[in-house]
């Protein structure tokens, strides 16, 4: 009986990541920061586009806990909008990448031949390209914005996540409850989502978690140099834009998003190590075939 089993691993795997101490700090400094996005309409104390420039670059006080930027709008309300920002830019990067990246994986090695030498190769491109220069070329295409940024974040992303599900379907190819699957008439799109893609389920999850640092520094990044968020939209890369410009008037102002950009990134890293730890060993190096499978090995007289 496999399903009881995998309830089992699933089980060690979660009593695994809740011993680990710095995971849990992490997961909670993120569900922090998804209920201040979630939230950012109830918990900001004023419209985060408002203007008041004759206080403008204040430090904290009772009206403005974080202060005031150049334009005299509120930091602390920014900052909560801005995490809205990085929680989207998150999830439509790393959306993008693994449908860009985890299908074509296991299509490569799956199939192998032509198609596999073909796909690797534009994957040993892609990865032959440094990230940074390759999304500000696809940007410097398709134009500046948020989701046009998260696209080409996706697409720099997606080589890796190809290597992990190609490896995956290689491994498992020429294993016999794989042939018994195709004797039994299974088609390939059946096989390879219910017998190859959860056997690179652990390692495809760590690097989606570790990939979730990169993004954030990739928006950051972008949105600094004006090709992400545009005015007068919030994120954590404009406010460290508008900090950078008036670092000598008011240094305190870079802060808050720096801090915020630094501990998102920290934790989505301590999450990945503590997921990476807890699933060791339950990833492609673990076959798992499901009860049809095993039904047809036994009744062509194999054990396993």
């Amino acid at each position: 009986m496999t399903r009881p089993h995998r309830r089992r691993g699933g089980g060690r795997a979660l009593r695994q990541l809740r011993r680990n101490r710095a995971a849990m700090a992490a997961l909670t400094f993120l569900g922090l920061v998804l209920v201040a996005a979630v939230l950012a309409p109830l918990l900001a104390p004023a419209d985060p586009a408002a203007q008041d420039l004759l206080d403008r670059l204040q430090g904290p006080s009772a009206q403005h806990l974080l202060g005031t930027d150049t334009f005299g709008r509120d930091v602390l309300s920014r900052l909560l909008y801005g995490a809205q920002v990085t929680l989207l830019a998150v999830l439509q990067a790393l959306l993008i990448a693994a449908v860009a990246g985890i299908p074509l994986g296991l299509l490569a090695g799956f199939v192998a031949g032509p198609v596999d030498a073909v796909l690797g190769r534009v994957s040993d491109a892609l990865l032959s390209l440094p990230p940074l220069v390759l999304a500000l070329a696809i940007v410097g295409v398709i134009g500046p914005g948020l989701t046009n940024v998260m696209v080409a974040i996706g697409i720099v992303l997606a080589p890796p996540l190809f290597r992990l599900a190609r490896g995956a379907a290689q491994a498992v190819t020429g294993e016999t409850y794989i042939e018994a699957c195709r004797a039994a008439g299974l088609s390939p799109a059946r096989i390879l989502g219910r017998h190859v893609l959860p056997n690179a389920g652990s390692p495809l999850l760590v690097q989606l978690t570790f990939s979730a640092g990169v993004v954030i520094v990739a928006e950051a990044s972008l949105s600094f140099l004006g090709l992400g968020v545009q005015s007068p939209g919030s994120s954590w890369g404009t406010m460290l834009r508008d900090a950078f410009d008036a670092i000598y008037d008011s240094p305190y102002f870079m802060v808050a998003p720096a801090l915020a950009i630094v501990l998102t990134i920290l934790s989505f890293a301590v999450l990945g190590d503590g997921l990476r730890d807890a699933l060791e060993g339950r990833g492609i190096a673990a076959p798992r075939e499901g009860r049809g499978v095993r039904r047809l090995l036994q009744a062509a007289g194999g054990r396993r």
